[in-house]
Protein backbone atom coordinates (compact mmCIF):
# COMPACT_ATOMS: atom_id res chain seq x y z
CA UNK A 1 0.00 0.00 0.00
CA UNK A 2 1.37 3.63 -0.89
CA UNK A 3 1.73 5.71 2.01
CA UNK A 4 2.89 9.73 1.92
CA UNK A 5 4.71 10.96 5.24
CA UNK A 6 5.91 14.18 5.67
CA UNK A 7 8.46 14.66 8.21
CA UNK A 8 9.13 18.21 9.27
CA UNK A 9 12.25 20.08 10.67
CA UNK A 10 14.75 16.88 10.83
CA UNK A 11 18.37 17.67 10.99
CA UNK A 12 19.85 15.39 8.44
CA UNK A 13 23.52 13.81 9.27
CA UNK A 14 22.97 16.41 12.10
CA UNK A 15 22.49 19.71 9.67
CA UNK A 16 20.23 22.57 9.35
CA UNK A 17 16.71 21.30 10.22
CA UNK A 18 14.40 20.38 7.07
CA UNK A 19 11.28 18.82 5.54
CA UNK A 20 11.45 15.21 3.75
CA UNK A 21 8.94 13.73 2.06
CA UNK A 22 8.37 9.71 1.70
CA UNK A 23 6.34 8.68 -1.38
CA UNK A 24 6.21 5.72 -3.20
CA UNK A 25 9.32 4.21 -0.88
CA UNK A 26 11.33 7.01 -2.29
CA UNK A 27 11.92 10.72 -0.65
CA UNK A 28 10.09 12.37 -2.96
CA UNK A 29 12.03 15.88 -1.84
CA UNK A 30 13.84 17.41 0.83
CA UNK A 31 13.61 21.19 1.40
CA UNK A 32 11.81 23.72 3.34
CA UNK A 33 8.06 24.04 3.65
CA UNK A 34 6.86 21.27 2.09
CA UNK A 35 3.12 19.91 1.55
CA UNK A 36 1.26 16.81 0.92
CA UNK A 37 -2.55 16.70 1.09
CA UNK A 38 -3.16 13.49 3.22
CA UNK A 39 0.32 12.68 4.05
CA UNK A 40 0.86 11.49 7.86
CA UNK A 41 2.81 14.34 9.56
CA UNK A 42 5.82 13.91 11.71
CA UNK A 43 7.25 16.68 14.11
CA UNK A 44 10.70 15.23 13.98
CA UNK A 45 12.15 18.91 15.72
CA UNK A 46 15.01 18.27 17.41
CA UNK A 47 15.68 14.90 15.51
CA UNK A 48 18.57 13.71 13.73
CA UNK A 49 17.82 11.78 10.31
CA UNK A 50 20.34 9.17 9.40
CA UNK A 51 19.94 6.91 6.38
CA UNK A 52 19.05 3.19 7.61
CA UNK A 53 21.64 1.55 9.75
CA UNK A 54 23.13 -1.64 8.27
CA UNK A 55 24.30 -4.15 10.55
CA UNK A 56 26.44 -6.66 8.32
CA UNK A 57 27.09 -8.80 11.31
CA UNK A 58 23.81 -9.70 13.11
CA UNK A 59 23.10 -13.78 14.27
CA UNK A 60 19.13 -14.70 13.91
CA UNK A 61 19.28 -18.49 14.84
CA UNK A 62 17.09 -19.17 12.43
CA UNK A 63 16.70 -21.65 11.45
CA UNK A 64 17.17 -24.21 14.16
CA UNK A 65 17.80 -22.21 17.36
CA UNK A 66 14.46 -20.45 17.29
CA UNK A 67 15.28 -21.08 21.42
CA UNK A 68 17.34 -17.90 21.38
CA UNK A 69 16.17 -15.94 18.60
CA UNK A 70 14.56 -16.14 15.22
CA UNK A 71 14.24 -13.83 11.97
CA UNK A 72 10.84 -12.32 13.42
CA UNK A 73 12.28 -11.39 16.85
CA UNK A 74 15.65 -10.44 15.39
CA UNK A 75 14.52 -8.47 12.48
CA UNK A 76 12.12 -6.32 15.34
CA UNK A 77 15.05 -5.94 17.39
CA UNK A 78 16.72 -4.58 14.27
CA UNK A 79 14.17 -1.75 13.31
CA UNK A 80 13.84 -0.69 16.33
CA UNK A 81 17.57 0.00 17.31
CA UNK A 82 17.32 2.12 13.32
CA UNK A 83 18.26 -0.66 11.62
CA UNK A 84 17.06 -1.02 7.80
CA UNK A 85 19.13 -3.82 6.48
CA UNK A 86 21.21 -6.58 8.83
CA UNK A 87 22.92 -9.66 7.46
CA UNK A 88 22.27 -13.04 9.05
CA UNK A 89 25.18 -14.67 9.76
CA UNK A 90 25.66 -18.46 8.63
CA UNK A 91 26.18 -20.55 12.12
CA UNK A 92 22.39 -22.15 11.83
CA UNK A 93 21.33 -25.06 12.11
CA UNK A 94 21.51 -26.61 9.45
CA UNK A 95 24.71 -24.56 8.66
CA UNK A 96 23.60 -21.71 5.52
CA UNK A 97 26.00 -23.76 3.22
CA UNK A 98 23.96 -24.67 0.55
CA UNK A 99 21.67 -22.36 -1.55
CA UNK A 100 18.59 -23.92 -0.35
CA UNK A 101 18.98 -22.63 3.37
CA UNK A 102 20.34 -18.72 2.39
CA UNK A 103 17.16 -18.38 0.29
CA UNK A 104 15.09 -20.07 3.42
CA UNK A 105 16.42 -17.35 5.73
CA UNK A 106 15.90 -14.89 3.10
CA UNK A 107 12.27 -15.18 2.40
CA UNK A 108 12.05 -15.91 6.10
CA UNK A 109 12.97 -12.11 6.32
CA UNK A 110 10.39 -11.06 3.13
CA UNK A 111 7.92 -12.71 5.59
CA UNK A 112 8.72 -10.70 8.56
CA UNK A 113 9.20 -7.67 6.96
CA UNK A 114 10.54 -5.43 9.44
CA UNK A 115 14.10 -5.27 7.87
CA UNK A 116 16.02 -5.97 4.58
CA UNK A 117 17.65 -9.71 5.26
CA UNK A 118 20.88 -10.70 3.46
CA UNK A 119 21.84 -13.81 4.18
CA UNK A 120 25.68 -14.35 5.09
CA UNK A 121 27.04 -17.81 3.25
CA UNK A 122 29.30 -20.00 5.10
CA UNK A 123 33.29 -20.45 3.85
CA UNK A 124 33.34 -24.01 4.57
CA UNK A 125 31.14 -26.78 4.48
CA UNK A 126 29.17 -27.03 7.76
CA UNK A 127 31.89 -24.70 9.06
CA UNK A 128 34.07 -27.52 9.59
CA UNK A 129 37.10 -25.86 7.64
CA UNK A 130 37.78 -28.62 5.58
CA UNK A 131 36.45 -27.83 2.27
CA UNK A 132 34.79 -24.98 0.46
CA UNK A 133 30.94 -24.67 0.51
CA UNK A 134 28.65 -24.06 -2.40
CA UNK A 135 30.12 -20.56 -2.73
CA UNK A 136 29.19 -20.25 -6.28
CA UNK A 137 25.56 -21.98 -5.93
CA UNK A 138 25.05 -19.63 -3.13
CA UNK A 139 26.06 -16.06 -5.24
CA UNK A 140 23.91 -17.23 -7.79
CA UNK A 141 20.75 -18.42 -5.70
CA UNK A 142 17.62 -16.16 -5.39
CA UNK A 143 19.72 -14.63 -2.24
CA UNK A 144 22.45 -13.39 -4.17
CA UNK A 145 25.36 -13.78 -1.52
CA UNK A 146 28.02 -12.00 -1.74
CA UNK A 147 29.61 -12.47 1.80
CA UNK A 148 31.16 -15.72 3.39
CA UNK A 149 31.98 -16.11 6.68
CA UNK A 150 32.46 -19.38 9.09
CA UNK A 151 31.96 -16.75 12.06
CA UNK A 152 32.41 -18.49 15.37
CA UNK A 153 35.20 -20.36 13.83
CA UNK A 154 38.23 -19.24 12.15
CA UNK A 155 39.27 -20.17 8.24
CA UNK A 156 42.50 -21.34 9.98
CA UNK A 157 44.01 -23.65 6.94
CA UNK A 158 45.81 -21.36 4.64
CA UNK A 159 45.50 -23.54 1.51
CA UNK A 160 41.69 -23.13 1.89
CA UNK A 161 41.26 -19.41 2.87
CA UNK A 162 43.60 -18.79 -0.26
CA UNK A 163 41.16 -20.75 -2.52
CA UNK A 164 37.96 -19.01 -0.80
CA UNK A 165 39.33 -15.28 -1.61
CA UNK A 166 40.13 -16.61 -4.94
CA UNK A 167 36.95 -18.11 -6.00
CA UNK A 168 34.45 -15.17 -4.36
CA UNK A 169 36.84 -13.27 -6.94
CA UNK A 170 34.24 -14.57 -10.26
CA UNK A 171 31.64 -12.73 -8.70
CA UNK A 172 32.54 -9.25 -6.35
CA UNK A 173 32.25 -11.81 -3.38
CA UNK A 174 34.21 -10.79 0.07
CA UNK A 175 35.43 -13.42 2.48
CA UNK A 176 34.72 -12.27 6.17
CA UNK A 177 37.40 -13.63 8.83
CA UNK A 178 36.84 -14.62 11.85
CA UNK A 179 40.30 -14.22 13.13
CA UNK A 180 41.04 -16.66 15.69
CA UNK A 181 44.33 -19.08 15.60
CA UNK A 182 42.48 -21.81 17.08
CA UNK A 183 45.73 -23.44 18.72
CA UNK A 184 46.68 -20.58 20.68
CA UNK A 185 43.28 -19.97 22.14
CA UNK A 186 42.11 -23.79 23.23
CA UNK A 187 40.59 -23.55 26.58
CA UNK A 188 40.97 -19.70 26.41
CA UNK A 189 38.32 -18.30 28.37
CA UNK A 190 39.03 -14.09 28.44
CA UNK A 191 41.73 -11.58 27.45
CA UNK A 192 45.26 -12.63 28.36
CA UNK A 193 46.43 -10.29 30.83
CA UNK A 194 46.43 -9.29 33.95
CA UNK A 195 42.97 -9.74 35.14
CA UNK A 196 42.94 -12.94 34.16
CA UNK A 197 46.22 -13.77 35.67
CA UNK A 198 43.89 -12.41 38.82
CA UNK A 199 41.57 -14.25 38.16
CA UNK A 200 42.83 -17.74 37.11
CA UNK A 201 40.91 -18.28 33.67
CA UNK A 202 43.04 -19.06 30.98
CA UNK A 203 43.94 -16.24 28.63
CA UNK A 204 42.90 -15.18 25.40
CA UNK A 205 46.07 -13.26 23.90
CA UNK A 206 45.59 -10.47 21.29
CA UNK A 207 48.46 -12.35 18.83
CA UNK A 208 45.92 -14.94 18.39
CA UNK A 209 43.56 -12.50 16.64
CA UNK A 210 46.91 -10.77 14.97
CA UNK A 211 48.50 -13.67 13.26
CA UNK A 212 45.60 -14.85 11.38
CA UNK A 213 44.46 -10.72 10.21
CA UNK A 214 48.54 -10.68 9.62
CA UNK A 215 48.48 -13.82 7.46
CA UNK A 216 45.06 -13.02 5.77
CA UNK A 217 45.85 -9.26 4.69
CA UNK A 218 48.97 -10.88 2.95
CA UNK A 219 47.11 -13.91 1.01
CA UNK A 220 44.38 -11.02 -0.18
CA UNK A 221 47.40 -8.63 -1.71
CA UNK A 222 48.74 -11.65 -3.24
CA UNK A 223 45.56 -12.68 -4.54
CA UNK A 224 43.83 -9.67 -5.39
CA UNK A 225 40.67 -9.98 -3.53
CA UNK A 226 38.59 -8.73 -1.13
CA UNK A 227 38.93 -9.52 2.82
CA UNK A 228 36.92 -8.85 5.77
CA UNK A 229 38.08 -8.73 9.20
CA UNK A 230 35.13 -9.61 11.48
CA UNK A 231 34.78 -7.61 15.33
CA UNK A 232 38.64 -6.71 15.39
CA UNK A 233 39.05 -5.60 18.86
CA UNK A 234 43.61 -5.06 19.84
CA UNK A 235 45.54 -2.41 19.22
CA UNK A 236 47.42 -4.64 17.20
CA UNK A 237 45.13 -5.25 14.74
CA UNK A 238 44.41 -1.89 14.14
CA UNK A 239 47.83 -1.53 13.10
CA UNK A 240 47.89 -4.35 10.75
CA UNK A 241 44.83 -2.87 9.31
CA UNK A 242 46.52 0.42 8.87
CA UNK A 243 49.65 -1.32 7.22
CA UNK A 244 47.83 -3.12 5.19
CA UNK A 245 45.80 -0.11 3.93
CA UNK A 246 48.56 1.67 3.18
CA UNK A 247 49.69 -0.99 1.00
CA UNK A 248 46.76 -0.94 -1.09
CA UNK A 249 45.12 -4.22 0.19
CA UNK A 250 41.40 -4.85 -0.28
CA UNK A 251 40.93 -5.25 3.23
CA UNK A 252 37.96 -3.53 5.65
CA UNK A 253 37.29 -4.07 8.94
CA UNK A 254 34.82 -4.06 11.55
CA UNK A 255 34.50 -3.64 15.45
CA UNK A 256 31.52 -3.97 17.83
CA UNK A 257 29.68 -1.39 20.04
CA UNK A 258 30.69 -3.71 23.01
CA UNK A 259 34.72 -3.49 21.84
CA UNK A 260 34.01 0.48 21.76
CA UNK A 261 33.14 0.62 25.46
CA UNK A 262 34.02 -2.30 27.73
CA UNK A 263 36.94 -3.80 29.02
CA UNK A 264 38.17 -7.20 30.72
CA UNK A 265 38.00 -5.38 34.34
CA UNK A 266 33.96 -6.18 33.91
CA UNK A 267 35.07 -10.07 34.31
CA UNK A 268 36.08 -9.30 37.48
CA UNK A 269 32.65 -10.80 38.79
CA UNK A 270 32.65 -13.64 37.02
CA UNK A 271 29.14 -12.95 35.60
CA UNK A 272 28.70 -14.51 32.08
CA UNK A 273 27.25 -11.87 30.47
CA UNK A 274 30.55 -10.38 29.42
CA UNK A 275 31.97 -13.37 28.19
CA UNK A 276 32.25 -13.05 24.73
CA UNK A 277 34.22 -13.82 21.28
CA UNK A 278 36.69 -11.73 20.90
CA UNK A 279 36.57 -11.48 24.48
CA UNK A 280 36.54 -7.86 25.94
CA UNK A 281 40.31 -6.44 25.45
CA UNK A 282 41.97 -3.59 27.93
CA UNK A 283 41.04 -0.02 28.05
CA UNK A 284 44.39 0.51 26.11
CA UNK A 285 42.37 -1.19 23.03
CA UNK A 286 39.35 0.29 23.50
CA UNK A 287 41.21 3.76 22.88
CA UNK A 288 43.61 1.97 20.09
CA UNK A 289 39.60 0.76 18.26
CA UNK A 290 38.15 3.50 18.69
CA UNK A 291 41.04 5.95 17.40
CA UNK A 292 40.86 3.29 13.98
CA UNK A 293 36.96 3.52 13.49
CA UNK A 294 37.71 7.37 13.84
CA UNK A 295 40.41 7.53 11.14
CA UNK A 296 38.64 5.13 8.83
CA UNK A 297 41.14 2.36 9.27
CA UNK A 298 38.26 0.14 10.65
CA UNK A 299 35.73 0.88 7.82
CA UNK A 300 32.05 -0.01 9.90
CA UNK A 301 30.53 -0.63 13.61
CA UNK A 302 28.69 -3.88 13.19
CA UNK A 303 26.69 -5.40 16.27
CA UNK A 304 27.90 -9.02 16.35
CA UNK A 305 24.21 -9.49 17.84
CA UNK A 306 24.53 -12.69 19.15
CA UNK A 307 21.45 -13.71 21.52
CA UNK A 308 21.22 -16.73 23.80
CA UNK A 309 18.58 -18.23 25.90
CA UNK A 310 18.63 -17.60 29.03
CA UNK A 311 19.92 -20.63 30.63
CA UNK A 312 22.66 -20.64 28.42
CA UNK A 313 24.16 -17.60 30.04
CA UNK A 314 22.65 -18.00 33.68
CA UNK A 315 25.33 -20.49 34.94
CA UNK A 316 29.02 -20.85 35.72
CA UNK A 317 31.67 -18.69 33.86
CA UNK A 318 33.38 -21.57 31.96
CA UNK A 319 30.09 -23.18 30.79
CA UNK A 320 28.64 -20.36 29.44
CA UNK A 321 27.44 -19.28 26.23
CA UNK A 322 29.89 -16.36 24.78
CA UNK A 323 27.90 -13.84 22.93
CA UNK A 324 26.09 -10.31 23.09
CA UNK A 325 23.42 -8.98 22.23
CA UNK A 326 23.36 -5.41 20.73
CA UNK A 327 21.05 -4.39 17.74
CA UNK A 328 18.48 -1.96 20.07
CA UNK A 329 21.70 -0.74 21.71
CA UNK A 330 24.51 -0.71 18.88
CA UNK A 331 23.58 3.60 17.78
CA UNK A 332 23.27 4.70 21.71
CA UNK A 333 26.82 3.53 22.39
CA UNK A 334 27.67 4.77 19.38
CA UNK A 335 26.65 8.11 20.48
CA UNK A 336 28.15 7.72 24.14
CA UNK A 337 31.49 6.34 22.31
CA UNK A 338 32.26 8.47 19.55
CA UNK A 339 29.93 11.11 18.66
CA UNK A 340 29.97 12.56 22.75
CA UNK A 341 33.64 12.01 22.86
CA UNK A 342 34.23 14.03 19.20
CA UNK A 343 35.76 11.16 17.71
CA UNK A 344 32.94 11.53 15.16
CA UNK A 345 30.03 13.18 13.87
CA UNK A 346 27.05 11.99 12.80
CA UNK A 347 27.76 12.38 8.81
CA UNK A 348 30.61 9.87 10.04
CA UNK A 349 28.27 7.77 11.91
CA UNK A 350 26.35 7.33 8.97
CA UNK A 351 29.23 6.29 6.69
CA UNK A 352 30.42 3.82 9.53
CA UNK A 353 27.09 2.09 10.38
CA UNK A 354 25.04 2.27 6.70
CA UNK A 355 26.67 3.55 4.02
CA UNK A 356 29.90 1.34 4.26
CA UNK A 357 28.82 -1.66 5.56
CA UNK A 358 26.17 -1.59 2.46
CA UNK A 359 28.88 -1.01 0.51
CA UNK A 360 31.10 -3.88 1.51
CA UNK A 361 28.01 -6.17 1.36
CA UNK A 362 27.18 -5.24 -2.26
CA UNK A 363 23.41 -4.26 -0.77
CA UNK A 364 21.86 -2.61 -3.38
CA UNK A 365 19.22 0.79 -1.65
CA UNK A 366 20.58 1.04 1.49
CA UNK A 367 23.50 3.43 2.61
CA UNK A 368 22.55 5.96 0.25
CA UNK A 369 22.20 9.97 1.19
CA UNK A 370 19.11 11.46 2.47
CA UNK A 371 18.14 13.20 -1.11
CA UNK A 372 15.16 13.22 -3.62
CA UNK A 373 15.90 9.82 -5.48
CA UNK A 374 16.82 7.53 -3.15
CA UNK A 375 14.77 4.86 -1.45
CA UNK A 376 13.28 6.13 1.94
CA UNK A 377 15.35 3.90 4.18
CA UNK A 378 15.92 6.69 7.24
CA UNK A 379 16.09 6.69 10.91
CA UNK A 380 15.15 9.41 13.34
CA UNK A 381 17.04 9.86 16.30
CA UNK A 382 16.61 11.80 19.63
CA UNK A 383 20.25 12.82 20.53
CA UNK A 384 18.88 14.33 23.81
CA UNK A 385 17.02 11.61 25.31
CA UNK A 386 18.45 9.03 28.10
CA UNK A 387 17.85 5.92 28.57
CA UNK A 388 18.26 2.58 30.95
CA UNK A 389 19.16 -0.48 28.97
CA UNK A 390 16.45 -3.48 30.64
CA UNK A 391 16.86 -6.88 28.46
CA UNK A 392 13.96 -7.87 29.41
CA UNK A 393 11.62 -4.96 27.37
CA UNK A 394 13.48 -5.45 24.40
CA UNK A 395 12.35 -6.72 21.28
CA UNK A 396 14.70 -9.62 21.05
CA UNK A 397 14.51 -12.77 22.36
CA UNK A 398 17.69 -12.59 23.99
CA UNK A 399 18.50 -11.36 27.20
CA UNK A 400 21.95 -10.81 27.54
CA UNK A 401 23.03 -7.38 26.66
CA UNK A 402 26.24 -6.48 28.33
CA UNK A 403 24.57 -2.66 28.76
CA UNK A 404 22.54 -3.86 31.38
CA UNK A 405 21.26 -0.89 33.74
CA UNK A 406 23.45 1.53 31.91
CA UNK A 407 21.91 5.05 30.89
CA UNK A 408 22.70 5.47 27.63
CA UNK A 409 22.18 8.71 24.85
CA UNK A 410 20.36 8.81 22.09
CA UNK A 411 17.02 6.70 21.65
CA UNK A 412 15.50 5.70 17.83
CA UNK A 413 11.96 7.60 17.47
CA UNK A 414 11.32 6.00 14.08
CA UNK A 415 13.04 3.77 11.30
CA UNK A 416 11.12 3.76 7.92
CA UNK A 417 11.93 0.53 5.78
CA UNK A 418 11.13 2.26 1.92
CA UNK A 419 8.72 4.83 3.47
CA UNK A 420 7.10 2.49 6.19
CA UNK A 421 7.43 2.90 9.66
CA UNK A 422 8.95 -0.46 10.62
CA UNK A 423 9.56 1.10 14.34
CA UNK A 424 8.19 4.09 15.96
CA UNK A 425 7.85 5.68 19.62
CA UNK A 426 9.77 2.77 20.46
CA UNK A 427 7.51 0.66 19.27
CA UNK A 428 7.69 -2.01 16.23
CA UNK A 429 5.51 -0.96 13.17
CA UNK A 430 3.57 1.53 15.23
CA UNK A 431 2.38 5.02 14.42
CA UNK A 432 5.04 7.97 13.73
CA UNK A 433 2.71 10.17 15.29
CA UNK A 434 1.54 13.63 14.09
Amino acid sequence: MSTTTLIRQARPLGGEPTDLLLRDGEIAAVGQGLSAEGAEVVDAAGLIALPGLVDLHTHLREPGREDAETVESGTRAAALGGYTAVFAMANTFPVADTAGVVEQVQRLGEAAGHADVRPVGAVTVGLRGEQLAELGAMADSAAGVRVFSDDGHCVSDAVLMRRALEYVKAFDGVIAQHAQEPRLTEGAQMNEGTVSAVLGLRGWPSVAEEAVIARDVLLADHVGSRLHVCHLSTAGSVEIVRWAKQRGVQVTAEVTPHHLLLTDELVRGYDPVYKVNPPLRTQADVEAVREGLADGTIDVVATDHAPHPVEAKDCEWAAAAMGMTGLETALSVVQHAMVDTGLLDWAQVADRMSTAPARIGRLDGHGRPLVAGSPANLVLLDPAARWEVDPAAMATAGRNSPFRGMQLPGRVVATYLRGRATASGSRPGGSAGA
